[in-house]
């Protein structure tokens, strides 16, 4: 069986990865690679093909991450010339980080924004908007590899669907008892997906972190109940996005506290990066002054582009000078703030409210009484953001596990990292193709996404005066909650964002995992005498429920595949 040259013995746990200097590891497959770019651009192809259908057909954009290792797998099991570089774990990573990303590009960046002045009756915007929605998408990513494994977003964190796809390539390539747990695990849920058992919500609970997904989890069982047991459904009352909003404001004010440069012991976190890390915390490749410069970066580019749309889509001229300055920095803000809670959902918990979000910026738009135009323009480019951020947030992960046994560590890790964004880039890039071909056929033949119908919908029929109130009381709870858990629990964010997706019987199968795991962490603690055999225990309780974790959310997956038959 293949093992990269810079894969050395077992290291330790996910939380520390080695960080040794001994031998200088071999240099990272790259993803320009021609064996390698060429399944990269047909499986982007396909990943697009399949998010743009899934999500005009069933409003929903499936992870092909699995599907893309497993079809790499295949190929390097094919013992012709250079398709044999297909066995290598990291290429594996390459291939599925571009399909996953390209999946979501097309669905939730591209065609949902685009779909919006379409539905609006404006076709003439389209073209606009494709390129107002292109640069929401390029930048989002670049901010999330500007400040992934930051004290933000670490590396640490859970990000589920990225651990279910390093542990799927892992699997494939060392086999035996892994490889038996891990496929038996995916086995349970797609059976449970089939039978609508949300099989992925358990999975994400062995993964994730404790507080945030008991919130997660309390957030659904709210949600599925409270319209019979207290007749009020919380959503048509826009109370869950009234929670998000309080919880949001709190965790980028969170987030501002993270940029500060807190001086001091100062120390490298990355050789390559000099002003990688600067706050005295090795296990972390980015630090506070990279992190600070990712988000003004992205604040600057999202203005920009926030510039680009209001020109293209005829917007000067339209409004007055205030109006269109106030337009433009509204939309450069509203995108930042996107992407930020949409991706520390996803982190948390494997799920991301993007519609919610997206429909509190149009809340806020209303309330501003901001024109029809310019409101469905400002709507598609804050949808274009999120998804992609919290994909490559998936991607990085994986391929962060995958990389940790490398020695030394950290000169690989971000060399992989450059070259998954380079492939993720390659993706998006193959992904803007097949939308700007397809878009029309889809729309005139009218499948457009469902959720873009929505935001029409709301648009046009304005807002209700007691909405408003609402959101700001309910915005008060959501505030305290997000502040009591802090920043590495995002508790008001995680409860807000269970009321919001509201996915029948979640709630149950999230508490129910998280039961299990303290029920399987207190058993492998049996007999323990000191605080290291502990410690020990706990990290080979945590492997093994992440492994069942993963292929949990494997087999969830595949089932989402399969829904191209129903697309059909």
């Amino acid at each position: 069986m293949h093992r990269t040259p810079a894969a050395g013995p077992p290291g330790p746990s996910p939380a520390a990865p080695r960080t040794g200097t001994a031998t200088a590891p071999a240099r990272h497959p790259r993803a320009l690679e021609p064996v390698t770019a060429i399944l990269i651009v047909l499986l982007s192809v396909l990943g697009a093909l399949i998010g743009i259908v899934l999500i005009t057909s069933l409003g929903v954009s499936p992870n092909t991450a699995v599907i893309g290792a497993l079809v790499a797998m295949l190929v390097g099991r094919i013992p012709v010339g250079a398709l044999v570089k297909m066995r290598s774990l990291h290429r594996q990573n390459l291939v599925q980080s571009a399909i996953s990303g390209s999946t979501f590009a097309a669905a939730n960046s591209l065609m949902t924004p685009i779909a919006v002045p379409f539905a609006l009756g404006r076709t003439d915007l389209v073209w606009p908007m494709l390129g107002g929605a292109t640069i929401g998408l390029a930048v989002d990513s670049w901010v999330l590899y500007r400040v992934f494994d930051s004290k933000l977003l670490p590396a640490t964190n859970a990000w589920p669907a990225g651990i279910a796809a390093a542990e799927t390539i892992k699997a494939g390539d060392s086999g035996g008892k892994k490889a038996v747990v891990l496929g038996a695990s995916a086995v349970v849920g797609l059976l449970g997906a089939l039978m609508k058992i949300p099989t992925s919500a358990a999975g994400v609970a062995f993964l994730g972190n404790v507080w945030a997904l008991l919130m997660f989890g309390i957030g659904l069982l709210v949600a599925q109940y409270a319209p019979t047991v207290l007749d009020v459904n919380l959503s048509a009352e826009y109370v869950p996005h009234g929670l998000m909003i309080g919880a949001g404001l709190v965790a980028l004010a969170q987030a501002g506290m993270l940029m500060r440069n807190r001086g001091g012991n100062k120390q490298q976190a990355v050789a390559a990066n000099a002003d990688a890390a600067d706050d005295g915390t090795p296990e972390l490749t980015v630090g506070s002054t990279r992190l600070r410069r990712g988000l003004l970066e992205g604040v600057v580019l999202f203005t920009a582009g926030a510039v680009v749309v209001a020109i293209t889509g005829g917007l000067i001229g339209g409004m007055s000078v205030p109006g269109l300055i106030g337009w433009v920095l509204l939309a450069g803000a509203a995108a930042l703030v996107h992407q930020l809670i949409v991706g520390l959902a996803a982190m948390h918990s494997g799920w991301f409210p993007a519609f919610a979000v997206t429909l509190i910026v149009l809340i806020v738009g209303l309330f501003l009484d901001i024109p029809t135009v310019p409101l469905a323009l400002l709507v598609g480019y804050t949808a274009s953001t999120g998804p992609a951020f919290a994909d490559l947030g998936y991607d990085f992960k994986a391929g962060w596990l995958l990389r940790r046994d490398a020695v030394p560590w950290q000169p690989y890790e971000m060399a992989g990292r450059r070259e998954q964004y380079i492939a993720q880039v390659l993706g998006f890039a193959v992904a803007l193709g097949v939308v700007a071909l397809a878009w029309h056929a889809f729309f005139t033949d009218g499948k457009v996404p469902p959720v873009s119908k929505v935001y029409v919908t709301t648009i046009t029929s304005g807002l209700d005066p007691h909405t408003m109130t609402t959101l700001l009381l309910w915005a008060i709870p959501g505030a305290l909650i997000q502040l009591i858990g802090g920043s590495s629990r995002q508790l008001g964010v995680l409860l807000a964002t269970g009321l919001l997706v509201a996915t029948a019987n979640a709630g149950w199968m999230v508490l129910g995992a998280l039961a299990v795991r303290y029920a399987y962490t207190r058993w492998r603690r049996r007999g323990v005498r000191t605080a290291e055999e502990r410690i020990r225990r706990d990290e080979q309780s945590d492997n093994d429920m992440s492994l069942v974790g993963a292929g949990l959310i494997a087999g969830s997956s595949l089932n989402d595949i399969s829904k191209l038959t129903k697309a059909f």
